[in-house]
This record gives C-alpha cells, sequence and structure tokens, in this order.
C-alpha cells in the first residue's frame, strides 16, 4: 500500500488518491465494513464470519474475495480451515476511528421523535 504523510504540505499523487478512494469504495459496503470490523477483532474462519455479520456464506466468501483482492485481509490454511485475518494495520485505525466517532456522535444526539401529526 502506498502512503501518503499526513499534514505534510503537498497534495497526494494520483495514485495515492485512486488507491485511497478504491480502499474506500471497498468499505463503503456495509457487510465489507462489518467483516473488516469483526476481523479487527481477531481472525475468524468464513463459517464464524458468516454468523457474526448475519451474511450467507457464499456471499461473505465472495465479500472476502474482494478484501484479499485489494491487500485488505490475508488468510492462512489451518488444516481443513482457511483462517482470515487484516493484514493492514493501519486499515484497522481508520475503520475504528470512523465507527467509533459515528457511535459517539449516534450517543450524544439527542433522541428524536416521530412527528406529531394532528388530523
Amino acid at each position: 500500500m502506498v502512503t501518503a504523510e499526513v499534514g505534510g504540505s503537498g497534495d497526494p499523487s494520483a495514485e495515492v488518491l485512486a488507491e485511497a478512494a478504491a480502499a474506500f469504495g471497498l468499505l463503503a459496503s456495509s457487510a465489507r465494513l462489518h467483516i473488516v470490523w469483526v476481523l479487527a477483532q481477531g481472525e475468524s474462519d468464513v463459517t464464524g464470519l458468516a454468523e457474526r455479520v448475519g451474511g450467507a456464506l457464499p456471499a461473505v466468501s465472495q465479500h472476502l474475495t474482494k478484501l484479499k483482492l485489494a491487500g485488505l485481509v490475508r488468510s492462512r490454511r489451518e488444516g481443513r480451515r482457511q483462517v482470515y485475518f487484516v493484514d493492514d494495520p493501519d486499515v484497522v485505525t481508520v475503520v475504528r476511528l470512523m465507527v467509533g466517532q459515528l457511535t459517539d456522535r449516534a450517543a450524544r444526539a439527542p433522541v428524536r421523535h416521530a412527528p406529531v401529526r394532528h388530523v
């Protein structure tokens, strides 16, 4: 993965921006984001991931394939099982930061009630 200096004086290269957009594009799927979130907590096989994220086994497997091709997730064989893990700790940091910020924001937001309709 290509990295750019945070807070640097120049703009990132077109290559870096394209790579970042592709990674964010993959994580724009709530299912893939959930998979990365789960894998950030620890390794898992596809069956465990499917149970945790509430997805069908073939769909979770397809998401994992895309994440692997992008270099965000890796796997290793343990006997008959394929065990998946996050390959890039910086991605874990970004995902945790974003989800944490949104969770905090939701907790601070006033409770909104449905508008009362007068008939």
